[in-house]
């Protein structure tokens, strides 16, 4: 008796659960439109997206070619949006928008389908073909609805992508600057550029193509450096003929009267100023002093090597087209 009393509650819950089960299976299985079509919405406006979804599925070919079609190909997809299944939503929308291209759910549609290819796109370390394709369908878009009510939303979303897109070329870049393949760095920051002049992080790239070649000039042997120096002197008049007032204007001009000594111009010239840049000569000259201790040899060798990159990097060099993912949520019915 007393294990019976703890038994038969459970095996009461087991008979309720599984006649819930078989009840909402029985749905999925009926032919019944009618009671199904009640029965989607009513979990959908439950908040059950996922069952709702798998109800309008099923009775998709039931309604197909009915009045009722373009309502549930519609909540189709947008209990999968609901459900945060952006890429089976993202499909519905894409179908539904080729069936029924003037119902009056078309136009919140357009938009929920721009919003899953938004919500499918990776941060900027990984592959940016999805924000490509975001980008191209939300141009698009806008294009073809100006006075929409959600432009300044496609805007948002726009301008987070190709935020995207600019963080990871100048990111990339910026990897051969940290490896101090100063050659590399600055051929690929000017491939940033080329590629798209309008870069966001435009101000930095120009600060650190000046930089690269200024280590690059700094770092190599005597004979060569005169040209090399040359060659950061264009950089440092290309950036401040554009940032006069820039925030790196301070360091760039200590290293500019720097090389200016080196070229045998203003010597012996020293200013207060000059003395703000000592900690980052001499982390240089202890650089040189490293290599230097390599030989001279090794030294030549390298130079031969560099120079040969110089020569063919500018045709070599590609960079891929990087924001955390933003939210931009949006529901519509």
């Amino acid at each position: 008796m007393r294990i019976l009393r703890h038994v038969l509650p459970v095996a009461a819950v087991a008979a309720v659960f599984v006649s819930c089960k078989s009840q909402y299976e029985m749905l999925l299985n009926s032919n019944d439109v009618d009671l199904k079509y009640e029965a989607a919405f009513l979990y959908f406006n439950d908040a059950k997206y996922t069952k709702a979804a798998d109800l309008f599925e099923s009775m998709s070919v039931l309604t197909s070619g009915t009045e009722r079609d373009d309502t549930v190909q519609y909540y189709w997809g947008l209990s999968n949006y609901r459900a945060k299944d952006y890429y089976t939503a993202e499909t519905n929308f894409q179908k539904f928008l080729e069936s029924y291209p003037r119902s009056p759910f078309a136009p919140e549609a357009r938009f929920l389908r721009l919003d899953c290819l938004y919500r499918s796109t990776l941060r900027y370390e990984l592959d940016q073909g999805p924000t490509y394709v975001a980008i191209n369908a939300i141009a698009e878009y806008m294009a073809e609805y100006p006075e929409a009510t959600n432009a300044d939303i496609c805007q948002k979303m726009l301008d987070d992508l190709n935020l995207r897109l600019d963080t990871k070329a100048f990111e990339a870049a910026r990897l051969y600057y940290k490896m101090e393949d100063y050659i590399a760095s600055r051929v690929s920051f000017r491939n940033v550029l080329k590629d798209d002049a309008d870069n966001v992080y435009r101000e930095d790239i120009l600060y650190y193509i000046a930089m690269s070649s200024y280590k690059y000039a700094h770092l190599s042997v005597p004979q060569k450096q005169k040209d090399r120096y040359m060659t950061f002197v264009d950089d440092y008049l290309n950036f401040i003929g554009e940032y006069p007032e820039s925030v790196y204007r301070k360091e760039l001009d200590t290293i500019y009267r720097r090389v200016q000594r080196a070229l045998g111009r203003y010597p012996g010239i020293q200013t207060d100023e000059e003395d703000d840049g000592k900690m980052d000569e001499k982390a240089f000259e202890k650089e040189r002093r490293r290599l230097d201790r390599e030989g001279k040899a090794a030294l030549r060798k390298g130079a031969r090597k560099n120079e040969k990159m110089v020569d063919a990097s500018e045709d070599i060099v590609e960079i891929e087209a990087m924001a955390d993912e933003a939210e931009a949520s949006r529901g519509g019915r």
